[in-house]
């Protein structure tokens, strides 16, 4: 397991699979995500309250998730480095930065044109739109503070640091309209026992996440691979590259 393990974390090796999962990613991306808009947007009926309104689901949703996902993946990334010194998984945590800021972005710009004509207003300082808020500063502190050593390898572990301790985060966005006095929803989807949609919009939705969840896979491959080439310039696996 462990020579598996650290194969996998070799430079030259993470660039040649995550260049061979990146158009499988990409292609059950767009199946997934073509059905779900297809089938959310025409075919699903309107919410009995919400009406045609209710349709955004199909976007926020999986951006919510997502920015949840990619976190977590840059976290967990980032720790492996920091405990086994494996420098693919700096790349790893710096490529899934900005992704996972882009998916936080869209769930909080989604859930403010919902929120107009539900809650009558764009933004409510809300227990969950709050922590997803801090969720997209924490994602821009990590880009801003590894940028801001001329020292890569500094940069790296301080960002590397500051994810591990913002994972905290994580939980307290998914169980804020728990915790919390929300007007948020709470979970329809993601939850113990039966889920409260019909199966006319809930397999759509379903679609829509897991097209989104292999949308962030293929462009995390494709900046890994930029990753690993700009970090591994100068060394002689590259340079055979770049001249064959």
């Amino acid at each position: 397991m462990w020579t598996w393990f650290y194969k996998l974390a070799s430079p030259p090796h993470a660039y040649r699979s995550a260049a061979a999962m990146a158009p499988w990613f990409l292609a059950a991306a767009a199946v997934m995500i073509v059905y779900g808009l297809v089938d959310g947007l025409v075919f699903a009926p309107p919410d009995y309250q919400q009406g045609d309104a209710f349709r955004i689901v199909y976007v926020h949703a999986p951006s919510a998730w997502l920015s949840l996902f990619a976190y977590t993946t840059m976290a967990v990334a980032g720790g492996i480095a920091l405990i086994w010194r494996i420098k693919v998984g700096y790349a790893v945590a710096a490529a899934a930065a900005p992704i996972g800021a882009s998916f936080t972005l869209a769930a909080l710009a989604t859930g403010s044109l919902w929120g107009r004509p539900m809650w009558g207003t764009y933004w409510a300082w809300d227990p969950r739109l709050t922590s997803e808020l801090i969720l997209l500063f924490l994602y821009f502190g990590v880009i801003s503070l590894r940028q801001a050593f001329e020292d890569p390898a500094r940069g790296d572990r301080a960002a590397a640091l500051l994810g591990l301790v913002g994972v905290v985060n994580v939980p307290i966005v998914h169980f804020s309209v728990y915790w919390w006095n929300s007007l948020h929803q709470g979970g329809t989807v993601m939850r113990l026992g039966k889920p409260h949609m019909a199966p006319s919009m809930l397999w759509p939705l379903l679609a829509m996440l897991f097209g989104f969840m292999c949308f962030f896979g293929a462009v995390l491959c494709m900046r890994v691979r930029g990753e690993i080439l700009d970090r591994e310039r100068q060394s002689a696996w590259v340079r055979e590259l770049v001249g064959a």
